[in-house]
């Protein structure tokens, strides 16, 4: 009797966001948005009364942008690291106003392909 053991390949390219609690209404869009499970609504509640989202998956995070552009309030910013170079990617402030979007210019083509659009 053989078993088969899968192994992850270490990714290339992670992600690390950081979420303003106080800030978070908990509307569950980011969780729902974020496909690498890396997302969940904490049990806890902040000073507005909200659950609010967390960061509980970092390994899985891949830096895609997904949550922080579909947070209504912008309280989530998002950082790829590729290498040892760790930069700011997504920075959505305020929805209606300031937008900060840097989109590498030429994404690898596997990049591409795992992609999954809404």
């Amino acid at each position: 009797m053989s078993e088969t053991i899968t192994v992850k390949k270490p990714r290339k390219v992670k992600g690390k966001i950081q979420i303003d609690i106080q800030k978070c209404k908990g509307c569950e869009l980011c969780t729902v948005a974020c496909k690498e499970d890396a997302i969940k609504l904490s049990k806890e509640i902040n000073n507005l009364g909200y659950r609010y989202a967390v960061f509980v998956n970092p390994d899985n995070c891949t830096g895609c942008e997904n949550c922080a552009l579909i947070c209504p309030d912008g309280v989530i910013k998002v950082y790829r690291t590729t290498g040892k170079k760790k930069e700011l990617i997504a920075k959505i402030t305020n929805v209606t106003s300031n937008i900060e979007i840097k989109v590498e210019e030429n994404p690898a083509a596997e990049d591409l392909r795992k992609m999954e659009y809404i």
